[in-house]
Order: C-alpha cells, then sequence, then structure tokens
C-alpha cells in the first residue's frame, strides 16, 4: 500500500489536496493531506513561535504513525512543503519510499525556504516579521495575500476564478520564522529516491533542467544522480488545483518509477566550459571591476556590446562567466570587427537576484558608456538564456543610445531554483 503524505506550502492546510487526495483514494491508495501547526483555519496560536523544526516534526509524526513494512511512505512537497519534507526524510530515511517535489525548487542543505520563493511581496514580508520590532501579536506572522495578489503571484495565471477565490478565502497568515530558517545540514535525504514535477507554464521545463545539467550547474547536479526522476506538467504552481487529475496520474507513476532521467556531463567537462566556435587571435581583455573590456584596434569612439550571461550561476562557481571560452571568445570576436566588447559577471545566484543583476547591468552600462572609447550613442545589450530576463526594462523603455537587443536561446518566463 502506497501512503501519500501531501504537505501544503505558504499560507495553505491540508485542504488545498482535497481533491488530488480524493482521486488518490479512489486509485486505492492512501492520501493524507497534511496541515502543518499553525496553519490550520481558526488556529488560536496564530503560529506563534512555530519554526521549521515544529514543522518537521509534524511529519515525522506521521510518518512513525504509519503501519509498518508494509506500507510505502511517500512525502509529497508543494512550494515551502518541500522543506519539512526534505528534513522529515532526512530522519526517517529508511521508512520514506520516496520524495515529490511539485514545483517548488531546489533549496539545498543550510538554505531557507525564501531561496525558492519568487513573489517578493512574501520575501519582503518575511524578511520584515524576522528583522523588524514587534507591532502587535501578529507582527511575527506574514499576511496572505488578498484575492487580487493571488491572482498576480508568479505562476497563477492558470488558475480559475474559483479556484482565486478559495485561496483568498481560506488561506492563513504564515509563520515568518520557519520561511527564514535553514534546512538542517545533514544530508541524510540525498539517499530517498525523488521525482520532481516541473510546471512548464511556471518556467521549469525539462530541457532547461538538461541544459543547466550540461553546464555543470551545481544545485542541478544533484537531479543526476541514480534514482531521480523529472515529469513535466503544462500547468502553473498550483497544479493540485488546476489539474489535480493530471497532478494524482504523475504522483503514482512516480512511485512507479517512472518518468525522465537527466544525464551528468559526459566525461565531467561541463558544455560551458568547451572552446569558443569561431577561430578568434587572442587578445588583451581590461578588467574593470565587474566588466571586462575587450578593446578593437581603431581610433577614436567605437559602437560596444555589452554581452550578458545567463544563469543562476552559483557565487562560488569558478571560473566565472566572463572567465568562460564562450564569452571569452564573444569579446575578442567583437573586438576584431571593430567594436567593444564589454564581458560583464553579474550576480544572478539564485532565483531571487534578478533586482540585484539587473543592478548590476544598469551600472555596467553606465560605465561602458562612460569610457572615453566608446561611442554612448550606440550600444546594444546581447543577451544568454536566462540573462535574458533582465532584458524587460530595456524592451519596455529603449532609450535613444540603445541601438540593438538580442538574445540567443532567451528564457523570458518566470525562473525556479
Amino acid at each position: 500500500m502506497t501512503a501519500f503524505l501531501l504537505v501544503p506550502g505558504t499560507f495553505t492546510g491540508g485542504w488545498i489536496w482535497d481533491h488530488v487526495a480524493r482521486l488518490l483514494g479512489e486509485a486505492g491508495d492512501t492520501a493524507v493531506p497534511v496541515t502543518l501547526t499553525g496553519l490550520g483555519e481558526g488556529d488560536a496560536s496564530g503560529g506563534s513561535g512555530t519554526s521549521l523544526a515544529a514543522h518537521i516534526d509534524d511529519l515525522v509524526r506521521i510518518v512513525d504513525a504509519m503501519p509498518g513494512e508494509e506500507t510505502e511512505v511517500v512525502l509529497v512537497g508543494h512550494d515551502y512543503g518541500i522543506l519539512p519534507v526534505l528534513g522529515a526524510a532526512a530522519l526517517r530515511p529508511e521508512r520514506v519510499a520516496r520524495i515529490v517535489n511539485v514545483d517548488a525548487g531546489l533549496p539545498q542543505d543550510g538554505e531557507p525556504a525564501l531561496v525558492i520563493e519568487l513573489d517578493p511581496a512574501v520575501r519582503e514580508r518575511a524578511v520584515a516579521a524576522v528583522t523588524g520590532p514587534p507591532e502587535g501579536p501578529d507582527s511575527h506572522l506574514v499576511a496572505p495575500p488578498s484575492a487580487e495578489e493571488w491572482r498576480g503571484r508568479p505562476g497563477a495565471d492558470d488558475l480559475s476564478d474559483e479556484a482565486v477565490r478559495l485561496l483568498a478565502r481560506r488561506a492563513v497568515p504564515h509563520p515568518a520564522a520557519t520561511l527564514v530558517q535553514p534546512l538542517p545540514a545533514t544530508g541524510a535525504a540525498a539517499s530517498v529516491p525523488y521525482t520532481g514535477l516541473l510546471a512548464t507554464r511556471n518556467g521549469s521545463t525539462l530541457e532547461l533542467v538538461h541544459s543547466l545539467a550540461a553546464m555543470g550547474e551545481p544545485r542541478v547536479r544533484a537531479l543526476t544522480r541514480p534514482g531521480v526522476t523529472l515529469f513535466e506538467l503544462p500547468t502553473g504552481h498550483w497544479p493540485m488545483l488546476s489539474a489535480p487529475a493530471e497532478l494524482a496520474d504523475v504522483l503514482r507513476r512516480a512511485v512507479a518509477g517512472e518518468g525522465q532521467r537527466v544525464e551528468a556531463p559526459e566525461g565531467g567537462s561541463p558544455q560551458h566550459l568547451g572552446p569558443f566556435l569561431l577561430d578568434v587571435p587572442e587578445r588583451e581583455r581590461e578588467r574593470h571591476g565587474r566588466v571586462d573590456l575587450y578593446l578593437p584596434d581603431a581610433e577614436g569612439p567605437r559602437p560596444a556590446i555589452v554581452f550578458v550571461h545567463g544563469g543562476p550561476v552559483a557565487a562560488d562557481a569558478r571560473p566565472t562567466p566572463r572567465d568562460w571560452p564562450s564569452f571569452v571568445g564573444y569579446g575578442r570576436y567583437a573586438a576584431g570587427l571593430g567594436v567593444v566588447g564589454a564581458v560583464l559577471d553579474h550576480r544572478m545566484h539564485g532565483v531571487g537576484d534578478l533586482a540585484t543583476a539587473a543592478g548590476d547591468l544598469a551600472e555596467t552600462v553606465g560605465q561602458v558608456r562612460a569610457d572615453p572609447r566608446v561611442d554612448a550613442d550606440r550600444v546594444a545589450l546581447w543577451f544568454f538564456s536566462a540573462g535574458s530576463l533582465l532584458s524587460a526594462e530595456w524592451l519596455v523603455a529603449p532609450p535613444a543610445w540603445l541601438r540593438c537587443v538580442a538574445a540567443n536561446y532567451p528564457m523570458l518566463a518566470p525562473l525556479r531554483s
């Protein structure tokens, strides 16, 4: 017998899984929708003092209460719920048959839930609740979104009006501490078979995962280990509301070991460190802060191209993108054509870093345009992969000096970790 423990994300309780639980039960499985401490409707405590450890303990108690070896326990985590799932699996790896991650990003040991939270309003409210002075009995809570805010949240575009009304009516304040406390760093959950469900309408795809794995992206590398499978769902971030039948079917298939595998790069050499496709002469570069300049053999101010790499790229990744053969090659090639090549190292280290990376780009553009060897009225921006997410403001209100915006294999949908 399979027992699915269905763990919800921020602001929600077990009720969000009701339809999926009913479908799993009709198929002969046991489904247990979980409401974590402090997130029950009418909870008198309001989640006061609730921690991530308390939510992990919630799941451990349920796992321990399951019948013996004849029951195959599957922990299913959505959104924030993946953190208590991983924490519980680390404490009871011998009892958990599989972890299923429902579009919840890839939090690592030692990281808090905020690394996978795409909604900036939620991130800001959580940090303010934890770091700010107490302003009343509910100051430790993150207020749930309004109906209008639910509709505008990342990944909500396929929710029906009825689903949005349900979320707005039943959502409760979330204990802020659970969102900022780190996942215990034990590594024990890595031994448990794992399935990831990618919501393609929310920007997560198998193609993206395979691409990041080929680049050797550390966070994605864990998906190449044995026992890991992936599925795509053509939904947004709440498939239990927008596609419950499809989600229930995938959960059953995951338990059967189905799904696609992600292979590690052949020969152990990441794709992004391979040679540049063109044979370009070597050329010296100048390093100025976050940008490398490749200068042409020409007199007078010259046009410039600012090359914007993709990501996320881990903060400790070495070499950094401006030292990758591809971007060194692009910089040299641009200079060989009589244009200043500017290669930027921006700080998109995680899905919550888009604003930081956009600031790095704006600062670099100003720095490049101020260089006397650059024609400040003739500048182009060339984006790659997820770096294309930084192109929005330049496309919405292009300045007069911006002569071209280019994008290679662009990613133009919100990105998850």
